[in-house]
């Protein structure tokens, strides 16, 4: 089963028994073992917010290590010994994508761990086919009534979803938010803890960095966002235009939202590319546009002239960074999110608050990855060889 094939629209984890994420057992494979709940003891949470692969890094035991950093499939339980002998959490997320694929196979893996421990969590993890913050309204609300020890929300338009996640709460719902995209207290918001990504902004300073060097800051450049008001995509955007505008010879010239799809980033694109003749750069803000902007770039036979930058890790993506049609992508470790989502949640439901005992918000790591990884990392998500 590829990671494109792991979750299917509307189904949830009770429905998949028996089996195996490809990741996992790629994983698992590359420690000399079959043993799916990780091949040795890892850490809580990332000491660095972000690691970044040295162009010139050439060696392979080099990329194994960046890889191994950028996701890492060695997560044990932290040996906290939870309260009860099961737990049922709802996880609602923005879209059906592969990038909460991921995400899943790091919820799967701890589950399995604590059944192991005599301890059963079940969950539902849904979304709808395209990002809709109405919608994410909508399953909020019918999942506060049915008793689920705790939701989880990837807050797919923080004004929207703060009253909502504020109402439930009131009503005694335990929330939390999980993945890319976080509701913060400092915003009003009184979820209880997030997991997940909490340098979206520097994630997409660092990635125009990397772009503007490479052109030299010099050029033309345009920015495929995601979906609007989506907090992660809107905060990458940020870092990215706060650094063009450090640089006199660095210009921004298209911003687009292409709603989290290949289709409409490829179509924004070739838009660019009729309007700006020398255009330089694209910068891309989700999983999806980085494989839209460089599928527009390579009809257009304008790979050599135009530097790609975006994240994840996409299959496509991550051949495209192999073959040097995009130049760096920024690879965030879901696997370690969906893991401690559960691990949080738990917490959660056990009446724990934030503090000593986990922190209001665990931090994951962004890697970037160059051309000199992409091989390394395609053989290790989907076992693809050259």
């Amino acid at each position: 089963m590829s990671l494109s094939e792991y979750h299917e629209n509307g189904t949830d984890r009770k429905k998949l028994p028996g089996r195996v994420p490809v990741l996992l057992l790629l994983a698992a494979i590359s420690c000399g073992s079959m043993e799916l709940t990780g091949c040795s003891a890892g850490g809580e949470g990332a000491e660095e917010i972000s690691r970044t692969v040295s162009e010139t890094d050439g060696a392979e035991a080099q990329e194994r290590s960046a890889v191994s950093d950028a996701v890492r499939f060695d997560r044990m339980l932290d040996g906290y010994e939870p309260q009860k002998d099961r737990y049922n959490f709802h996880f609602t997320y923005k879209m059906v994508h592969p990038w909460w694929d991921a995400v899943a196979l790091g919820m799967e893996d701890a589950a399995k761990q604590y059944e192991a421990m005599g301890i059963t969590i079940e969950y539902e993890y849904l979304a709808p086919d395209s990002a809709s913050a109405q919608d994410q309204v909508r399953r909020l609300n019918e999942a506060s009534g049915r008793g689920f020890d705790v939701i989880g929300v990837d807050v797919a338009d923080v004004d929207i979803i703060t009253p909502v996640i504020n109402q439930i709460m009131e009503e005694g719902q335990k929330v939390m938010t999980f993945s890319s995209s976080d509701a913060p207290k400092e915003d009003g918001c009184s979820r209880i803890a997030y997991v997940g990504n909490t340098h979206n902004y520097e994630d997409g300073a660092e990635l125009t960095e990397a772009l503007c060097a490479k052109l030299g800051h010099h050029g033309k450049v345009a920015l495929l966002v995601g979906v609007e008001g989506a907090p992660c995509h809107e905060q990458r955007a940020m870092g990215a235009q706060d650094v063009i505008a450090k640089y006199p010879g660095m210009e921004l010239v298209e911003i687009a939202y292409d709603e989290d799809t290949v289709e409409k980033s490829c179509a924004f694109t070739k838009e660019f590319l009729a309007e700006h003749d020398d255009l330089a750069g694209i910068i891309c803000c989700n999983m999806s546009n980085p494989v839209g902007a460089a599928r527009a770039v390579l009809e257009a036979g304008r790979e050599e002239e135009i530097v790609i930058v975006g994240m994840d890790h996409d299959q496509e993506a991550l051949g495209y960074l192999r073959d040097g049609v995009i130049y760096a992508l920024g690879v965030q470790d879901c696997y370690s999110i969906g893991f401690d989502t559960v691990q949080v949640a738990i917490r959660i439901a056990d009446g724990q608050l934030p503090g000593e005992a986990y922190p209001e918000k665990t931090e994951e790591t962004t890697t970037v990855i160059y051309q000199d990884g992409a091989a390394m990392m395609l053989r290790t998500l989907y076992g693809e060889y050259d």
